[in-house]
């Protein structure tokens, strides 16, 4: 293209893709006028008019007005400063666009009426402060009227959906559905019922009490090496995986030990018998229950909503270390 050649309109129009009457909107609108006008009254444009009305075009494809490109081209704002206006009303765009995605695909999940609508928008756009003052309230109601440990209560409480700044419609939904599930007067009675049971019935009292708390809460360094080893695919017969076996028997055997007791031994036969169970805790595991109720449901929520699908525990991987401790030539401590 000649630097010092004038283009009629037509070809300009070519050349950057926009019809011929757009190309006169722009110079009427004085945004980019041509170089020259032949006797006749035919504009003419040179490289230069052309290369503006090719970034007008682009600019334009973003959604920017013609007042902020008159300002670009003028030299009064930069390409950075209006591509970071943009950008910040692109995101905003962005999030109402998944906020009214997951209304409408709640919506279309249930029969939903006018009242319900509102609410789920209120919902889709409810503030982090109001969002933890709903779960607060949540568990302030179950646990009301009785004692659970309060290791428990920390436990729930830590629990929690925590919206990300540009969540995704899955989220949004995710979350919509678990705002109304905890506003909810019945699933709240229930989630108090099976804790209340949990807790204070059959084998609750134990599992619930002080020292186990305790001993649960010491045990989660070790469960968290297991879960490691697994994921880093240490063989289960290696020396880390007899290390690790070593660290969950003495871990275990130490839960039920008094001052007037050691606990449990850690014999051979011991080791095979947690192997079993740590087998059958993989079965279970691996079988979701017939009819999960409003805590399983509210769990599985708040992992859609964190983004953080629950990782399995790898009750195989911890069975095959302690049946490989077992069979090594290395004694097992007494």
């Amino acid at each position: 293209m000649d630097m010092n050649e004038l283009y009629p309109i037509g070809d300009v129009a070519r050349r950057t893709g926009l019809s011929v009457s757009a190309v006169r909107y722009y110079a009427d609108a004085g945004v980019v006028v041509p170089a020259a006008n032949t006797p006749a009254g035919h504009r003419m444009y040179d490289v230069s008019a052309i290369a503006r009305l090719e970034l007008v075009r682009t600019l334009r494809e973003l959604d920017a007005g013609l007042d902020e490109i008159r300002r670009v081209l003028a030299g009064e704002a930069t390409l950075g400063e209006l591509a970071a206006t943009h950008l910040a009303l692109l995101t905003q765009q962005e999030a109402r666009l998944r906020s009214r995605r997951a209304v409408l695909s709640a919506i279309l999940r249930q029969d939903s009426t006018a009242e319900q609508v509102t609410l789920m928008h209120k919902l889709a756009g409810m503030p982090d402060e109001e969002r933890d003052r709903l779960i607060d309230e949540f568990w302030a109601e179950v646990s009301t009227g009785w004692e659970p440990p309060e290791q428990m209560i920390e436990w729930w409480r830590a629990a929690r959906p925590e919206l990300p700044e540009h969540p995704t419609a899955a989220q949004l939904e995710a979350w919509i559905e678990l705002a109304e599930l905890l506003q909810d007067a019945e699933v709240r009675q229930a989630v108090r019922r099976e804790l209340h049971e949990t807790c204070t019935t059959g084998a609750g009292p134990l599992m619930t009490s002080s020292p186990m708390m305790d001993a649960l809460e010491a045990g989660g360094a070790v469960g968290q090496a297991v879960m490691d080893a697994a994921r880093d695919q240490v063989p289960a017969d290696s020396p880390q995986g007899r290390e690790i076996a070593d660290q969950w028997m003495a871990w275990l055997t130490g839960i039920f030990a008094t001052p007037d007791s050691p606990g449990m031994p850690d014999t051979p036969e011991f080791r095979i018998e947690t192997a079993d169970h740590m087998l059958a805790g993989a079965e279970w595991d691996r079988t979701p229950p017939d009819q999960p109720g409003p805590l399983d449901r509210y769990m599985a929520l708040v992992a859609t909503v964190n983004d953080a699908p629950p990782e399995h525990f790898p009750y195989e991987w911890l069975a095959d270390a302690l049946r490989a401790s077992v069979l090594s030539d290395r004694p097992v401590d007494r």
